[in-house]
Protein backbone atom coordinates (compact mmCIF):
# COMPACT_ATOMS: atom_id res chain seq x y z
CA UNK A 1 0.00 0.00 0.00
CA UNK A 2 0.56 3.86 -0.50
CA UNK A 3 -0.22 5.80 2.45
CA UNK A 4 -0.03 9.31 2.61
CA UNK A 5 -1.33 11.91 4.97
CA UNK A 6 -3.35 14.96 2.82
CA UNK A 7 -4.54 18.27 3.73
CA UNK A 8 -3.05 21.87 5.68
CA UNK A 9 -0.65 21.57 8.50
CA UNK A 10 -1.47 20.33 11.52
CA UNK A 11 -4.57 19.14 10.15
CA UNK A 12 -3.29 16.22 7.36
CA UNK A 13 -6.17 13.56 7.11
CA UNK A 14 -4.56 10.20 6.13
CA UNK A 15 -5.09 8.30 2.67
CA UNK A 16 -4.39 5.65 0.62
CA UNK A 17 -3.14 6.14 -3.19
CA UNK A 18 -4.09 3.05 -4.82
CA UNK A 19 -2.86 1.29 -7.84
CA UNK A 20 -4.46 3.20 -10.47
CA UNK A 21 -3.68 6.99 -8.83
CA UNK A 22 -6.47 7.67 -7.26
CA UNK A 23 -6.18 9.07 -3.80
CA UNK A 24 -8.56 7.54 -1.20
CA UNK A 25 -9.75 8.83 1.96
CA UNK A 26 -9.14 6.69 5.20
CA UNK A 27 -10.19 9.23 7.71
CA UNK A 28 -13.41 6.88 8.62
CA UNK A 29 -11.55 4.23 8.80
CA UNK A 30 -8.49 5.02 10.77
CA UNK A 31 -7.33 8.27 12.77
CA UNK A 32 -4.29 8.85 11.03
CA UNK A 33 -0.94 7.58 9.59
CA UNK A 34 1.25 7.49 12.38
CA UNK A 35 2.97 4.42 15.12
CA UNK A 36 -0.28 3.29 16.17
CA UNK A 37 -1.66 2.28 13.17
CA UNK A 38 1.46 0.98 11.96
CA UNK A 39 1.73 -1.41 14.83
CA UNK A 40 -2.01 -2.21 14.76
CA UNK A 41 -1.74 -5.94 12.30
CA UNK A 42 -5.31 -6.03 12.28
CA UNK A 43 -6.00 -2.08 11.48
CA UNK A 44 -4.24 -2.66 8.48
CA UNK A 45 -5.76 -5.42 7.71
CA UNK A 46 -9.08 -3.32 7.38
CA UNK A 47 -7.53 -1.06 5.64
CA UNK A 48 -5.96 -3.47 2.69
CA UNK A 49 -9.84 -4.98 2.80
CA UNK A 50 -11.26 -1.59 2.43
CA UNK A 51 -8.65 -0.87 -0.91
CA UNK A 52 -9.34 -4.41 -2.36
CA UNK A 53 -13.04 -3.37 -2.41
CA UNK A 54 -13.02 -0.63 -3.55
CA UNK A 55 -15.15 0.99 -1.03
CA UNK A 56 -13.22 3.67 0.32
CA UNK A 57 -14.44 7.32 -0.76
CA UNK A 58 -12.22 9.07 -3.62
CA UNK A 59 -10.58 12.38 -2.53
CA UNK A 60 -9.66 15.30 -4.97
CA UNK A 61 -6.46 15.50 -5.54
CA UNK A 62 -6.43 18.63 -6.94
CA UNK A 63 -4.59 21.64 -5.16
CA UNK A 64 -4.04 18.91 -2.02
CA UNK A 65 -1.12 19.49 -0.37
CA UNK A 66 0.55 16.57 0.89
CA UNK A 67 2.09 16.30 4.12
CA UNK A 68 5.10 13.81 5.82
CA UNK A 69 3.22 10.05 5.45
CA UNK A 70 3.78 9.50 9.01
CA UNK A 71 2.55 11.69 11.74
CA UNK A 72 3.55 12.13 15.37
CA UNK A 73 7.14 10.99 14.71
CA UNK A 74 8.91 9.81 17.80
CA UNK A 75 12.57 9.98 16.47
CA UNK A 76 14.28 10.24 13.67
CA UNK A 77 17.73 8.33 13.61
CA UNK A 78 20.36 9.30 10.46
CA UNK A 79 22.84 7.52 9.82
CA UNK A 80 26.15 9.39 8.32
CA UNK A 81 28.86 8.54 5.50
CA UNK A 82 26.61 5.37 4.42
CA UNK A 83 27.45 4.76 0.52
CA UNK A 84 31.52 3.59 -0.31
CA UNK A 85 30.70 6.87 -3.37
CA UNK A 86 30.08 9.44 -1.06
CA UNK A 87 32.59 8.83 1.91
CA UNK A 88 35.01 8.54 -0.89
CA UNK A 89 33.83 12.19 -2.43
CA UNK A 90 34.20 13.80 1.13
CA UNK A 91 37.95 11.97 1.50
CA UNK A 92 36.26 9.90 4.13
CA UNK A 93 37.40 6.35 4.67
CA UNK A 94 34.35 3.89 5.02
CA UNK A 95 33.11 4.03 8.46
CA UNK A 96 33.58 -0.04 11.10
CA UNK A 97 30.50 0.94 12.48
CA UNK A 98 27.29 3.15 11.73
CA UNK A 99 27.92 6.73 11.91
CA UNK A 100 24.18 7.57 14.07
CA UNK A 101 23.36 11.51 14.56
CA UNK A 102 19.86 12.46 15.32
CA UNK A 103 17.29 14.50 14.03
CA UNK A 104 14.26 16.57 15.78
CA UNK A 105 11.31 15.47 13.98
CA UNK A 106 9.75 19.08 14.39
CA UNK A 107 12.34 19.35 11.18
CA UNK A 108 9.62 17.55 9.31
CA UNK A 109 7.61 19.04 6.31
CA UNK A 110 5.74 18.02 3.57
CA UNK A 111 7.42 16.75 0.84
CA UNK A 112 6.90 19.75 -1.65
CA UNK A 113 6.83 22.00 1.12
CA UNK A 114 9.46 24.86 0.86
CA UNK A 115 12.92 24.58 2.49
CA UNK A 116 14.00 27.44 4.82
CA UNK A 117 17.48 28.18 4.36
CA UNK A 118 18.65 29.02 8.04
CA UNK A 119 20.18 33.10 8.54
CA UNK A 120 24.02 33.22 8.13
CA UNK A 121 24.04 29.62 6.53
CA UNK A 122 26.15 29.72 3.25
CA UNK A 123 26.66 25.88 2.91
CA UNK A 124 23.37 24.51 2.93
CA UNK A 125 23.53 20.97 1.10
CA UNK A 126 21.13 18.66 -0.30
CA UNK A 127 20.93 14.51 0.72
CA UNK A 128 18.83 11.77 -0.97
CA UNK A 129 17.85 9.41 1.30
CA UNK A 130 15.84 6.11 1.70
CA UNK A 131 13.93 6.73 4.68
CA UNK A 132 13.09 3.44 7.14
CA UNK A 133 9.62 3.73 9.14
CA UNK A 134 9.70 0.99 11.94
CA UNK A 135 6.49 -0.59 12.49
CA UNK A 136 7.36 -2.90 15.51
CA UNK A 137 9.21 -2.46 18.68
CA UNK A 138 12.50 -3.22 18.29
CA UNK A 139 14.95 -3.99 21.04
CA UNK A 140 18.62 -5.71 21.03
CA UNK A 141 17.33 -7.73 17.86
CA UNK A 142 19.77 -10.12 16.85
CA UNK A 143 20.15 -10.40 12.86
CA UNK A 144 19.10 -8.42 9.77
CA UNK A 145 16.23 -10.55 8.92
CA UNK A 146 14.67 -10.17 12.15
CA UNK A 147 15.21 -6.60 11.47
CA UNK A 148 13.65 -6.47 8.78
CA UNK A 149 10.96 -7.78 10.03
CA UNK A 150 10.29 -5.09 12.08
CA UNK A 151 9.78 -2.49 9.19
CA UNK A 152 6.58 -1.11 8.43
CA UNK A 153 7.58 0.60 4.94
CA UNK A 154 10.07 3.04 3.27
CA UNK A 155 9.67 6.54 2.11
CA UNK A 156 12.09 9.17 0.54
CA UNK A 157 13.64 11.97 2.45
CA UNK A 158 16.04 14.74 1.98
CA UNK A 159 18.38 15.24 5.03
CA UNK A 160 18.80 18.92 4.04
CA UNK A 161 22.16 19.68 5.99
CA UNK A 162 23.93 23.18 6.66
CA UNK A 163 28.10 21.94 6.39
CA UNK A 164 29.42 24.82 7.77
CA UNK A 165 26.88 24.46 11.39
CA UNK A 166 27.92 20.94 11.06
CA UNK A 167 31.50 20.54 10.57
CA UNK A 168 32.70 24.14 12.04
CA UNK A 169 30.76 25.34 14.91
CA UNK A 170 31.83 22.74 17.64
CA UNK A 171 31.98 19.70 16.16
CA UNK A 172 28.38 18.21 16.12
CA UNK A 173 26.74 17.01 13.08
CA UNK A 174 23.19 17.69 15.12
CA UNK A 175 23.81 21.97 14.31
CA UNK A 176 23.53 21.43 11.04
CA UNK A 177 21.03 18.71 10.28
CA UNK A 178 17.82 20.39 12.98
CA UNK A 179 16.97 23.65 11.29
CA UNK A 180 13.63 24.37 10.45
CA UNK A 181 12.50 22.39 7.44
CA UNK A 182 15.51 20.66 7.34
CA UNK A 183 13.50 17.27 6.88
CA UNK A 184 11.11 16.79 3.93
CA UNK A 185 9.66 13.15 4.08
CA UNK A 186 7.43 11.87 1.51
CA UNK A 187 5.35 11.54 -0.76
CA UNK A 188 4.25 8.04 0.52
CA UNK A 189 4.68 5.61 2.77
CA UNK A 190 5.28 2.14 0.72
CA UNK A 191 4.13 -0.89 2.71
CA UNK A 192 7.36 -3.15 3.23
CA UNK A 193 5.34 -6.17 1.94
CA UNK A 194 5.46 -3.87 -1.99
CA UNK A 195 9.48 -3.57 -1.51
CA UNK A 196 10.65 -6.32 -2.77
CA UNK A 197 14.91 -5.51 -1.72
CA UNK A 198 15.69 -2.23 0.08
CA UNK A 199 18.80 -2.56 -1.37
CA UNK A 200 18.02 -2.67 -4.94
CA UNK A 201 16.45 1.01 -5.40
CA UNK A 202 17.57 3.58 -7.73
CA UNK A 203 18.02 7.38 -6.18
CA UNK A 204 17.97 10.39 -7.88
CA UNK A 205 18.42 14.35 -6.76
CA UNK A 206 18.29 17.00 -9.56
CA UNK A 207 19.35 20.93 -8.50
CA UNK A 208 17.37 23.26 -11.00
CA UNK A 209 16.78 20.54 -13.04
CA UNK A 210 20.58 19.28 -13.67
CA UNK A 211 20.63 15.67 -12.08
CA UNK A 212 23.54 15.63 -9.18
CA UNK A 213 23.30 12.53 -7.55
CA UNK A 214 22.10 9.41 -9.18
CA UNK A 215 23.18 6.00 -7.27
CA UNK A 216 21.85 2.75 -5.83
CA UNK A 217 21.02 1.41 -2.26
CA UNK A 218 22.96 -1.63 -3.49
CA UNK A 219 25.82 0.51 -2.74
CA UNK A 220 25.39 1.15 0.99
CA UNK A 221 27.78 0.27 3.45
CA UNK A 222 25.56 -0.74 6.01
CA UNK A 223 22.49 -2.60 5.01
CA UNK A 224 18.54 -1.11 6.26
CA UNK A 225 18.64 -4.75 7.82
CA UNK A 226 22.02 -4.77 9.81
CA UNK A 227 21.25 -0.61 10.31
CA UNK A 228 17.98 -1.31 12.31
CA UNK A 229 19.43 -4.41 13.74
CA UNK A 230 22.61 -2.06 15.30
CA UNK A 231 20.42 0.40 16.82
CA UNK A 232 18.15 -1.74 18.35
CA UNK A 233 21.36 -2.38 20.64
CA UNK A 234 21.24 1.18 21.36
CA UNK A 235 18.00 2.49 21.54
CA UNK A 236 14.92 1.15 21.75
CA UNK A 237 12.71 1.90 18.61
CA UNK A 238 9.31 2.45 18.31
CA UNK A 239 6.73 2.25 15.64
CA UNK A 240 6.58 5.63 13.81
CA UNK A 241 9.95 5.69 14.62
CA UNK A 242 11.90 7.09 11.13
CA UNK A 243 15.57 6.10 10.44
CA UNK A 244 17.41 8.41 7.68
CA UNK A 245 19.64 5.53 5.75
CA UNK A 246 22.61 8.01 4.58
CA UNK A 247 23.30 9.75 0.98
CA UNK A 248 25.00 8.22 -2.24
CA UNK A 249 27.62 10.32 -4.16
CA UNK A 250 27.02 13.81 -5.60
CA UNK A 251 26.22 16.62 -2.73
CA UNK A 252 27.19 19.82 -2.69
CA UNK A 253 30.38 19.30 -0.36
CA UNK A 254 31.82 16.45 -2.53
CA UNK A 255 32.33 18.53 -5.68
CA UNK A 256 34.45 21.17 -6.81
CA UNK A 257 35.57 24.37 -5.89
CA UNK A 258 33.22 26.30 -6.26
CA UNK A 259 30.92 24.27 -4.76
CA UNK A 260 27.18 24.74 -5.47
CA UNK A 261 25.80 25.00 -2.33
CA UNK A 262 22.26 25.97 -2.30
CA UNK A 263 20.94 29.56 -2.40
CA UNK A 264 17.34 31.10 -1.81
CA UNK A 265 14.86 30.21 -5.15
CA UNK A 266 16.73 26.96 -5.93
CA UNK A 267 14.54 23.93 -6.98
CA UNK A 268 15.36 20.56 -5.42
CA UNK A 269 13.77 17.14 -6.61
CA UNK A 270 14.51 13.97 -5.31
CA UNK A 271 13.21 10.57 -6.52
CA UNK A 272 13.56 6.62 -5.16
CA UNK A 273 12.58 3.98 -7.36
CA UNK A 274 8.78 3.16 -6.87
CA UNK A 275 8.85 5.41 -3.57
CA UNK A 276 7.27 8.47 -5.61
CA UNK A 277 9.25 12.00 -5.83
CA UNK A 278 9.51 15.23 -3.81
CA UNK A 279 10.22 19.08 -5.03
CA UNK A 280 11.24 21.80 -3.12
CA UNK A 281 11.76 25.43 -3.58
CA UNK A 282 14.56 26.84 -0.88
CA UNK A 283 14.13 30.16 0.85
CA UNK A 284 15.61 32.68 2.89
CA UNK A 285 14.44 32.16 7.10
Amino acid sequence: MKLLRVGPVGAERPALLDQDGTLRDLSGLVADVNGELLADDSALSRVRDAAASGELPALDAEGQRIGSPVGRIGKIVGIGLNYHCHAAEVGAEAPAEPIVFMKAPDTVVGPDDNVLIPRGSVKTDWEAELGVVIGATARYLSSAEEALSHVAGYTLVNDVTERAFQNERGGTWDKGKNCETFTPIGPWLVTADEVADPQALGVKLWVNGELKQDGTTASQIFPVGEVVRYLSHFMTLHPGDVIVTGTPAGVAAGQPEPKPFLRAGDVVEVEIEGLGRQRQEFKSA
